[in-house]
C-alpha cells in the first residue's frame, strides 16, 4: 500500500491526498459513534459495507443525473472522491417521525409526515450541530439563497429517487442526512453530492416488520448491528463475496 498524506480524520472516514490534483483517496473505518461522539464503539466490517453501499447508491444517483463527488471505488474499504469544499450544513431529509423529531414534537416514532420534510443542521460537534435556518445560513455566509434553492432541489430528488429504490427491496427510508460541497473545475463552481450514503447516516426499517436496519441498533444498544449493516447489502445485492472481510488501513505519511 502507498504511503500517502492524511488530510483530514472523521468519526467514520479518513481522506487522504489522491493519486492526482482534485482528487481525494476516501477511507471507511470501522469507528462508530453517536450523540455528538459521546457515545463510541467498533462495528466490525462497517467500513468495507459502507464503502460498497455508497458506490452503490452514488453511483446509481449520478444515473438519473444527480451531480456527486463519487469517481470510483478502489478497493474494498477505499474510493477515489473528486475534492470539494464542504459547506458546513448537515441536510435532513425526514419522511417518518424518529430521532430527534420524535423527542422535540412529543409525537411517536413511525408516524408518516404529511410530506418529506427538510431540516438544516451547521456541523459542529463542539455545538452539538444546532440546528439553523435560513436567515443563519445566509447571514453567516455559509451558502448563498441561489446554493439553498439548489441544495433543497437536490436533496427533495434524492429522496424522491431513494424512497423508490429502498422501497423496492422492502426498507422503508425514514430520515437521512446529506453533505454538500462546491467542486472548482475550469473556474466555474457547482453544488454536488459529497460525504456518504450508508446506514451510518440513514434510518432505515423493514418495511414489514419494523426492524431498525441502521445505526440506531448501535446508538440504542439494540444488539446484531453488523447483521443489520450486512442485511441492507445483502438487499440491494452488494454484499462481498465471503461477507465483509476485513482490511488493514493505509499506511499513512505525517
Amino acid at each position: 500500500m502507498s504511503r500517502r498524506r492524511r488530510i483530514y480524520e472523521g468519526k467514520a472516514k479518513v481522506l487522504f491526498e489522491g493519486p492526482e490534483p482534485g482528487t481525494l483517496v476516501q477511507y471507511f473505518k470501522d469507528d462508530a459513534s453517536a450523540f455528538n461522539n459521546q457515545k463510541k464503539g467498533t462495528i466490525t466490517g462497517k467500513g468495507v459495507l459502507n464503502n460498497r453501499i455508497s458506490e452503490y447508491l452514488m453511483t446509481k444517483l449520478g444515473e438519473i443525473g444527480v451531480p456527486t463527488h463519487f469517481v470510483r471505488r478502489l478497493n474494498m474499504r477505499e474510493q477515489l472522491v473528486r475534492e470539494v469544499e464542504i459547506i458546513p450544513l448537515e441536510v435532513v431529509i425526514r419522511n417518518v417521525v424518529a430521532g430527534s423529531l420524535s423527542k422535540r414534537f412529543g409525537m411517536p416514532e413511525g408516524t408518516q409526515l404529511p410530506r418529506s420534510i427538510v431540516e438544516y443542521y451547521y456541523k459542529s460537534d463542539e455545538l452539538n450541530d444546532p440546528m439553523v435556518s435560513e436567515e443563519h445560513i445566509t447571514a453567516f455566509g455559509w451558502a448563498t439563497p441561489q446554493d439553498i434553492d439548489e441544495i433543497l432541489a437536490m436533496s427533495l430528488r434524492i429522496n424522491d429517487f431513494l424512497l423508490g429504490l429502498f422501497l423496492g427491496v422492502g426498507l422503508r427510508l425514514v430520515d437521512f442526512k446529506l453533505e454538500f460541497g462546491r467542486l472548482y473545475e475550469n473556474e466555474e463552481m457547482r453544488l454536488v453530492l459529497a460525504d456518504e450514503i450508508s446506514p451510518d447516516n440513514c434510518r432505515l426499517w423493514d418495511t414489514k416488520t419494523g426492524e431498525k436496519l441502521d445505526k440506531d441498533r448501535f446508538r440504542r444498544d439494540l444488539g446484531n448491528v453488523e447483521e443489520a449493516y450486512q442485511e441492507v447489502a445483502r438487499r440491494l445485492g452488494i454484499l462481498p463475496e465471503g461477507g465483509p472481510r476485513d482490511m488493514k488501513g493505509p499506511a499513512t505519511m505525517q
